[in-house]
């Protein structure tokens, strides 16, 4: 996306789910650098999150910032008749697999009955033009064949999250073919892969743990022992990309659908195959990038082996259908995105003892820095 493309948003009403979490976060960041009237619709955050600290302003946009649960089918179907959005982008979700053996139930709830909530609220409501569900690339049946899944594969999905998401995947078919195509909805899904970027505070994710132990390192009282990274399932394979490609990809469905309909669909959003590595090379790369500026202490890292519950081994995603309808490509190459995390990070760490205005305002700066780079790197990918 170019960022002249940007300005098809600018004073759309724009429904997000899921905007204070990572990801949404983000894209409100972008939205409101558009110019757009932005409805968020989330949970608090909990925790230390990228949405606290960036005390979101709309400077050029507006922002309505609901807090209610996903599964509250009465007060979201309200807050969307209330704000009549022409467009919506779902990312409310539980995206932690490991906490969806933990919480099987809650996950379902929120990651199917959620998609079925926000469904037949965009059906009740006339403004919509565009709806664009956010998925993931775990949500293809995987039986570890060691190559790239096609948007045409079996949906399915082995532990409660990936199977909740390919279930959310049906629902938002069903109600296509059972009304949106005869509304006029233009309605996609988007497969997306594992994203990094600064900002992430998850638990049970690999570069935001290698974060916390960096952080550990600048800390006085730190050792030796602070700075190693434990690794589990250091040889699995992911399609790791900065935030920002598949947000700015998301924008890109959003808009073109609207302008032709015929263009709804699934996409697989994912980066070249040269960026798709172990777990291990991932964290040797973040490691080697964090050391090249030279604080805190050396970060290493050790494999404690095949810790916890089933996890797929090998995850790729095929990307030629984006590629071939939007005219898409990924822009910035792992290292590139590592960098950018660390730049962040670094952000962070420096405006620590800030006043917390003030840490915002570096917090906000650093964000939109990166959306600008990011852009404009856009026009020579």
């Amino acid at each position: 996306m170019k960022k002249e493309d940007l300005n098809f948003f600018a004073g759309k009403r724009i429904l997000v789910t899921g905007h204070t979490g990572f990801k949404g976060s983000w894209l409100t960041r972008i939205l409101l650098y558009a110019g757009a009237e932005v409805i968020g619709y989330s949970l608090v955050p909990e925790g230390e999150s990228l949405y606290r600290l960036m005390d979101e302003k709309a400077e050029k946009g507006s922002l309505k910032s609901v807090i209610a649960d996903i599964r509250d089918y009465d007060r979201l179907l309200a807050v969307m008749r209330e704000t009549q959005p022409e467009l919506v982008l779902h990312m409310a979700a539980q995206p932690i697999v490991r906490t969806s053996y933990e919480q099987p139930r809650y996950t379902y709830e929120t990651n199917v009955m959620g998609t079925v909530n926000l469904c037949e609220a965009v059906r009740l409501t006339p403004s919509v033009k565009s709806f664009l569900n956010v998925t993931t690339d775990k949500v293809y049946k995987n039986e570890e064949r060691g190559e790239a899944f096609r948007e045409e594969e079996p949906l399915d999905g082995y532990d409660p999250y990936s199977n909740s998401k390919s279930c959310s995947e049906l629902v938002t078919h069903s109600y296509v073919n059972s009304f949106f195509r005869e509304m006029g909805i233009a309605a996609s899904t988007a497969r997306a892969g594992n994203v990094i970027g600064g900002g992430d505070f998850a638990r049970d994710r690999i570069i935001p743990d290698s974060v916390r132990t960096a952080l550990s390192g600048l800390s006085a009282s730190s050792n030796e022992e602070a700075s190693v990274i434990r690794v589990r399932n250091p040889y699995s394979i992911r399609p790791f990309q900065h935030v920002l490609e598949p947000l700015f990809m998301y924008l890109t469905i959003l808009k073109e659908q609207t302008l032709r309909p015929e263009l709804a669909g699934a996409y697989n959003i994912g980066p070249e195959d040269a960026d798709c590595v172990t777990t291990g090379d991932l964290v040797t790369r973040f490691c080697t990038a964090w050391n090249r500026t030279g604080t805190g202490e050396e970060l290493t890292w050790e494999n404690v082996g095949n810790a916890g519950p089933h996890e797929a081994t090998f995850l790729k995603l095929d990307c030629s259908l984006a590629r071939k309808t939007f005219g898409w490509k990924p822009v910035w190459n792992i290292d590139r995105a590592l960098e950018e995390t660390v730049a962040w990070t670094r952000v962070y760490a420096d405006s620590e003892d800030k006043e917390p205005g003030v840490r915002s305002e570096m917090i906000r700066a650093e964000m939109e820095r990166e959306i600008e780079a990011f852009l404009e790197d856009t026009m020579s990918a």
